[in-house]
C-alpha cells in the first residue's frame, strides 16, 4: 500500500506552526513533525522520508528558510518546497526562486490558501512521477488519510474515500463508482487492492472491491450497494462478516 504523504513544517513561531499542523490534519494530511530550526530540519530529513516541506523563509538560527530548503534538496532532490513568508523582499524572493518552490503562502493566510497550495503540489508531484522514465501510469494513485488522488483524463482528481461505493475490474483498467461520478483508471484491480486502506475496502470477488461502509444488504453469494448486486466468492463471506464487526 502507498504510504500517506509526509509533510514537515519548519517554522519558528510555534503558535503558527501548531495551527498549520492542526489544519493539515483536519484536511487529512499527515504531519511528520514541527521543527523550529533549519539545522534540526536537516538532521530530521536524513532519517525520515518526506514529500513536502512547508518552510518559513525568515527562520531564526544559523540557516534561514531558503538555505534550509537548498540543503534539504541536496539530501532529497524530489522534495517539494512550499514557502511561508510574511514579507519577502525582492532579493529573498529571487533567492527562493532558485530552489524551484511549488508555492508561496503569504502570512497571514486562510485555510483555503493552505489547502489549495498542498493539493496543487500533490498534483504536480504525481504528474512528475507519472511522466518520469521507468514509471508506470498505474503509479498515479495517491492515498491520503481520507481521500485518493487519481489520474483521470490527464488531470489529478481528488476522490473522497467515503464516497467510493465499489471498484470494478475491466481487463487492465478499473472503474471507480463513487457517490458523485465514475472514474476509469489505467491500473489493474490487483494494484488498486494493494493501495487502498484495508480498514475500508475488501476485494470480495476477482472483479470487485467494495467499500465496507457502503453495503446495504448481504446475501449468500452477493452484497448489494446502491441497488447494485455485487458477486461474492464463498471464501470471502466469513472475512466480510468479521471485518464488518471491526468498522
Amino acid at each position: 500500500m502507498i504510504q500517506p504523504i509526509q509533510i514537515l513544517i519548519v517554522e519558528d513561531e510555534m503558535i503558527i506552526a501548531a495551527n498549520i499542523s492542526l489544519q493539515l490534519t483536519e484536511m487529512g494530511y499527515e504531519v511528520s513533525g514541527i521543527i523550529p530550526k533549519g539545522e534540526d530540519a536537516l538532521r530530521f530529513i536524513k532519517n525520515n522520508p518526506l514529500d513536502i516541506a512547508l518552510i518559513d523563509i525568515q527562520l531564526k538560527g544559523e540557516l534561514d528558510g531558503i538555505e534550509t530548503a537548498q540543503k534539504m534538496q541536496d539530501l532529497h532532490p524530489n522534495l517539494a518546497i512550499i514557502y511561508l513568508t510574511a514579507n519577502a523582499d525582492e532579493a529573498n524572493f529571487n533567492r527562493a526562486k532558485e530552489t524551484h518552490p511549488f508555492a508561496f503562502i503569504s502570512k497571514p493566510f486562510k485555510k483555503l490558501d493552505l489547502q489549495r497550495s498542498i493539493e496543487l503540489t500533490i498534483s504536480q508531484l504525481k504528474c512528475n512521477i507519472v511522466t518520469s522514465p521507468g514509471n508506470k501510469v498505474e503509479d498515479a494513485t495517491f492515498i491520503l488519510k481520507d481521500c485518493l488522488f487519481v489520474r483521470h483524463q490527464d488531470t489529478m482528481v481528488k476522490v473522497d474515500i467515503k464516497a467510493i461505493k465499489y471498484i470494478v475490474a475491466e481487463r487492465n483498467y478499473c472503474r471507480i463508482f463513487s457517490a458523485e461520478k465514475e472514474y476509469l483508471l489505467v491500473t489493474t484491480l490487483k494494484e488498486m487492492d494493494k493501495k487502498l486502506p484495508p480498514k475500508h475496502f475488501l476485494r470480495i470477488h476477482r472483479s470487485y472491491i467494495i467499500n465496507l461502509s457502503r453495503i446495504d444488504e448481504i446475501a449468500g453469494t452477493h452484497v448489494v450497494i446502491s441497488k447494485k448486486a455485487i458477486p461474492m466468492t464463498k471464501d470471502k463471506r466469513p472475512e466480510l462478516l468479521k471485518r464488518l464487526q471491526t468498522i
